[in-house]
């Protein structure tokens, strides 16, 4: 059995982004960063639940971000960057998270692709996309397909007769709508003899052939536009093919940079979920008949419930924290020993991250009590946001890969989800 794209009401190809209004600003300092990204996190938290419920896509808070310098944070300081380290990246997506989870969302992939261009671009391409990224210009993603009960891709970029030629249907494309540029995960075809290979190609928005469209349904992470990207005899630049598969033959942090954003999504999201807790519980909710008080913030069960939560969220940020300065440690001196030491840390702090969210967003509903259930407080969207992105790799494998290293000394696999 086949999977196919959903069809959902006013699915239609969505127009390329317009060029950048301005050329952002370099951060002075992380901290900067940061204080700029509570700033914008404030402004757009009172319009999430409106924009969820009606799945309005956020271009103006996304114009916004990238036209803050926040999305060029990672470039490194030899190109005119921040070169902002893993942890200041982590607490930046955290932060608007949980203001808004989709928005949090949203430019994971950009860094990751700035991550994979770090690591296994050729000086050339580093310099040309940093300029670009510091003009302001966002990178999506096209690297899922779906359709199929295994993880082959089936899109192929192949020589045409006047170059390369790129064919292809993707899917889970978060950003690309918002996009300038789409990396694209594919399989090359350097001759028939050989075996293709993984090539990350980075393709302009507005190339021919290039079609977007705005087919995400699922249940939360709704205005990500996490939908289609259709890819059909796409004319690709030699310039624009990274090296994917060879960035793996030797120990990199594209994977522990990857997901350690991953996990900050979802602690995120878990915060926001516990800082709309706590005056619903304190203003709105009724103390059950039993506990003997006059408050639901009195419950001595309540608070039991609450201090868990507390508790598990702050053990999350704290293993993120520490998962943080191992991946920094391992971009400098990338050995096997240094890479795993930081896969298996950010698995760690993905792997609290993702019960702690989950915990977080179900305590919202439960100690609230059903007046937590109207639609006018939208706090369905906490569960919604944190187990839809939670399902974007399965965390049983974060807790085997910790556990076989733990035990055994098993050095984690080396791909781009641990």
């Amino acid at each position: 059995m086949t999977t196919s794209p959903p069809v959902i009401a006013a699915a239609n190809p969505v127009a390329p982004a317009p060029a950048p209004r301005q050329r952002p600003p370099v951060f002075a300092s992380e901290q900067a960063a940061l204080q700029k990204a509570q700033q914008l996190a404030d402004a757009w938290a009172g319009d999430a639940v409106l924009r969820d419920r009606e799945r309005r896509l956020p271009w103006a808070e996304i114009e916004a971000y990238s036209d803050s310098g926040l999305w060029a944070i990672t470039v490194p300081r030899a190109y005119g960057g921040l070169q902002a380290g893993a942890w200041t990246v982590a607490q930046l997506i955290a932060t608007v998270a949980a203001a808004d989870g989709s928005l949090g969302h949203i430019p994971q992939n950009h860094f990751y692709a700035l991550e994979v261009l770090r690591v296994g671009g050729s000086e050339a391409q580093q310099r040309f996309f940093y300029e670009r990224v510091q003009a302001g210009e966002r990178f999506g993603n096209a690297l899922s397909e779906i359709g199929h009960r295994d993880y082959r891709r089936r899109s192929r970029l192949e020589r045409g007769a006047s170059g390369w030629v790129l064919n292809g249907r993707k899917f889970y494309c978060t950003g690309a709508i918002f996009a300038h540029w789409i990396p694209v995960q594919t399989m090359q075809v350097i001759d028939a003899a050989q075996d293709p290979v993984s090539v990350m190609v980075f393709v302009p928005r507005s190339a021919p052939g290039v079609t977007v469209i705005d087919d995400w349904d699922g249940m939360g992470q709704r205005v990500t536009g996490s939908g289609s990207v259709l890819l059909e005899n796409v004319a690709i630049d030699e310039a624009w093919i990274v090296p994917f598969q060879s960035s793996f033959d030797s120990p990199s942090t594209i994977g522990p940079f990857a997901q350690i954003i991953h996990a900050a999504i979802d602690l995120g999201i878990g915060e926001g979920a516990l800082r709309a807790t706590l005056p619903f519980v304190r203003n709105q909710s009724r103390a059950w008949v039993d506990a003997g008080v006059a408050q639901a913030s009195d419950d001595p069960l309540t608070l039991q419930a609450l201090g868990n939560v507390e508790l598990r969220l702050h053990a999350a940020r704290a293993l993120l924290r520490r998962s943080g300065s191992l991946v920094d440690a391992a971009q400098q001196e990338p050995t096997a020993h240094t890479v795993a030491a930081a896969s298996v840390a950010v698995a760690q702090a993905r792997a609290l991250a993702h019960t702690a969210g989950l915990l977080a967003a179900n305590k919202l509903l439960e100690l609230g009590g059903t007046s937590a259930t109207f639609a006018e407080h939208g706090f369905d969207s906490y569960w919604r946001n944190v187990r839809t992105h939670t399902l974007h790799d399965p965390v049983r494998w974060k807790y085997h890969a910790i556990g076989n290293y733990a035990l055994s000394g098993v050095l984690p696999p080396r791909h781009g989800a641990l």
